[in-house]
């Protein structure tokens, strides 16, 4: 594949990714808002407008490598996290809890409401079928990976919220780590073994198939 080629087929996952993770971020920051801290909204991140969440090496660089190391199969990547003070929120430890739960729930939602409105949408404008599956594909993923309770993603601050005080202290510890322990079970194998079978199971309950 030429150089021109690649950008063709890299750029509208690129965009429909970087969607998917707006509504995943503006998700944490509303729910922040409304139990009590107004950081994200102070920053100018309650949005979802997708250059404001823009990191150059989660939302940039990543999708690149992983989308040439798939040959063009796959993309993923991450936006920058949404400015969170637990101490402001009113009940900080519960809270945790909600706060890490609304960005994967957001994107799994998001794609079950595409998922309805599917039908008139393909009717109307049946060249978008082929994006719009897509794009309730990358949600269910992105939703489906935060959830892994492994520092810094969403899965390990609810974790976190449920575990008794000395050990969720105990286990924050292991977020400095988190990425090689993610990139590690990614490369063994293990961590699909437990999430495609998720993936699989919403995209089995949402009746569609890739």
């Amino acid at each position: 594949m030429n150089p021109f080629d690649f950008l063709a087929a890299f750029i509208p996952f690129f965009i429909l990714l970087m969607f998917a993770m707006s509504v995943h971020e503006f998700a944490h920051g509303w729910v922040a808002f409304k139990l009590g801290d107004n950081t994200a909204k102070s920053m100018g991140r309650l949005t979802l407008n997708p250059l404001a969440h823009i990191d150059p090496f989660g939302t940039v660089l990543l999708p690149l490598l992983i989308f040439v190391a798939s040959q063009g199969q796959f993309i993923f990547g991450a936006a920058k996290p949404v400015p969170i003070n637990y101490l402001a929120l009113r009940n900080p430890k519960k809270n945790m809890v909600w706060i890490g739960l609304s960005g994967p729930l957001a994107n799994i939602l998001f794609a079950v409401a595409l998922r309805i409105t599917w039908p008139f949408i393909v009717t109307l404008t049946p060249n978008l079928a082929t994006i719009l599956k897509t794009f309730i594909l990358i949600n269910i993923i992105l939703g489906v990976f935060n959830l892994i309770p492994i520092p810094p993603l969403d899965g390990s601050r609810v974790l976190m919220g449920l575990l008794p005080d000395e050990l969720a202290s105990t286990y924050a510890k292991i977020e400095p780590f988190g990425f090689l322990i993610i990139m590690l079970l990614a490369a063994t194998g293990i961590l699909g073994v437990f999430v495609w079978p998720a993936i699989a199971l919403i995209l089995n309950i949402l009746g569609m198939s890739f």
